[in-house]
């Protein structure tokens, strides 16, 4: 007999924890969770690779909707890593008892929309749920990109990569070890493994524009003061076009005084942290002249921390605009270079031919080691739901209908695909947006619509066919207004070959996107079709 329930929550980090929590027990529906791992956490469950560590300050990288949980928690850092964020996860599921509610080691297979019952089905490897809704939480980047050169499986030594690190760790002691990627991930890695390795070989096809993270040690007297402040904190961070609190900016940097310009860019520097970006000056991700001016700001701090020149230049980003690629933090990450035991290898102007069974090959040159580490990043935010294998109306696979692109509602709904809800979806504003608050607007604004159906009595819910080709066209008008097109991103859907090329985030801001959620919500639900 196939199992019924109102809704199926996939994933088990910070959307399937809160998700669970809201309709199941503020709700009072019927939820039955889904997650490949073997326990909650989402990404900060499989990311155990050294130096992992989140980029946005801990007092504002967790969840605001219970003011028991925040007073009970915190942080030992500034920026907390990856084993404290899970614990943190862990603590949450515990303390709301949320286990109970998942089905762990089952991944979601495929899920096909059942247009007599108006239902989905949702198949896993175990058997077939049905339910009235979907609530994904499968995240934006949980799909790795797969490697684009031959013979990985000719090599003879081992094979990590970061995003599925094995839990017992690794130990990288006096081995050679060479690692492709220098994105976020791979920057975290690299100056984490440096000083235990024989030798460290890094494959950099693209410079990131890495800014330092200064992270530090919190103690309870900066708690007491924090957690006496969480409302007004959550309030100014909703309020924030990053979802965090920074000062606010002035208006232009290539009107700036060069002198002052160069004293507030160390000033924010020096704070660390997306306060660099956020704090400056407000036309960075609008002007090119302007964003010029904090590219070559960073490309100098590069180069007084690098004492080989070639090397600081290879380091140093000239073939896209600051923030244009999503700006990783680091922690002496340019120093790694200056070690005797670590080679930097461009392999931008000589790709890499093959992996070989003693290494790798680039520009006719062999390149030896023991351990190799792929650091290459994700098929971002649609890699997760395409792979779930969604098939809504008429027989119509979600593939088939983002063929050239996603066509969605706020980045969370898609015509064709009814009561399916994809939190922090494609053209969502969620990589410019602090993650855990704009999972709580996601998860907020899909059970009120759950609500609102069921309340009344009605099927479904999902955005007209007008509705969602007008969030589409503003998504592109958006884009072109600023210098994310400049760049071969993942923001842009460039780095996956042959996916189509186009803007994958709501670049408005929070305030402006809860905003338009909000107009939404008060007519009604304008722009959704219910029924």
């Amino acid at each position: 007999m196939t199992e019924h329930v109102d809704v199926v929550v996939i994933g088990a980090g910070f959307v399937g924890l809160y998700a669970v929590h809201r309709l199941r027990d503020r709700m009072g529906l019927s939820v039955l969770g889904f997650d490949t791992a073997s326990d909650v956490g989402g990404t900060w469950y499989w990311n155990q690779y050294p130096g992992a560590r989140c980029d946005i300050e801990s007092v504002h990288y967790s969840y605001s909707f219970s003011e028991e949980l925040q007073q009970e928690w915190v942080w030992s850092e500034r920026y907390a890593a990856q084993p404290e964020i899970l614990a943190y996860l862990n603590h949450v599921a515990d303390r709301f008892d949320l286990r109970r509610s998942f089905r762990f080691n089952t991944p979601v297979e495929s899920m096909t929309w059942d247009e007599t019952a108006s239902v989905w089905q949702v198949h896993t490897p175990t058997g077939t749920v049905t339910a009235r809704f979907i609530v994904s939480g499968a995240g934006n980047v949980s799909i790795p990109k797969q490697p684009e050169f031959p013979g990985l499986a000719d090599f003879a030594g081992e094979v990590y990569a970061t995003h599925r690190w094995p839990q017992q760790g690794v130990d990288l002691s006096g081995k050679r070890v060479g690692v492709i990627g220098t994105g976020a991930s791979g920057i975290q890695l690299i100056a984490a493994i440096a000083p235990e390795v024989e030798h460290l070989t890094v494959f950099q096809r693209t410079a990131n524009f890495a800014t330092p993270l200064r992270n530090r040690p919190t103690d309870l007297e900066e708690w007491e003061k924090i957690r006496a402040n969480y409302p007004q904190i959550r309030v100014a961070s909703r309020n924030n076009f990053l979802g965090v609190v920074t000062d606010p900016p002035e208006p232009s940097a290539k009107l700036a005084d060069p002198e002052q310009r160069r004293a507030r860019y160390e000033h924010y520097d020096a704070i660390g942290g997306f306060h660099l970006l956020m704090s400056s000056y407000a036309d960075l991700l609008l002007d090119e002249e302007s964003n010029e001016t904090i590219s070559e700001f960073i490309r100098s701090q590069i180069r007084a921390r690098v004492t080989n020149p070639a090397v600081a230049e290879l380091l140093s980003p000239r073939d896209h605009p600051y923030c244009t690629k999503r700006p990783p933090m680091e922690t002496g990450y340019y120093e790694t270079f200056n070690r005797p035991n670590v080679t930097l290898v461009d392999v931008k102007t000589n790709p890499i031919e093959a992996v070989t069974p003693r290494g790798l090959r680039t520009g006719g040159e062999e390149y030896e080691f023991d351990v190799l580490i792929l650091a290459m990043g994700f098929d971002a935010f649609t890699g997760a739901l395409l792979a779930m294998n969604p098939t809504g109306r008429d027989g119509v696979t979600l593939a088939e209908k983002w063929n050239e692109g996603p066509r969605t509602l706020l980045g969370i709904a898609s015509e064709g695909f009814p009561n399916l809800f994809m939190i922090t979806g494609p053209q969502s504003a969620v990589a410019l947006y602090n993650n855990p608050l704009a999972i709580e607007d996601h998860v907020e604004f899909a059970s009120d619509a759950i609500g609102y159906v069921l309340e009344r009595g009605l099927s479904t819910i999902e955005p007209s066919v007008q509705a969602e080709s007008d969030w589409v066209r503003m998504i592109n008008e958006m884009a072109d207004m600023t210098l994310f097109p400049r760049a071969e991103s993942w923001y842009m859907g460039a780095n996956i070959p042959g996916k189509p090329r186009g803007l994958l985030t709501f670049v408005g801001g929070a305030p402006a996107y809860r905003a338009i959620c909000a107009e939404i919500v008060e007519n009604d639900y304008r722009g959704f079709s219910v029924a």
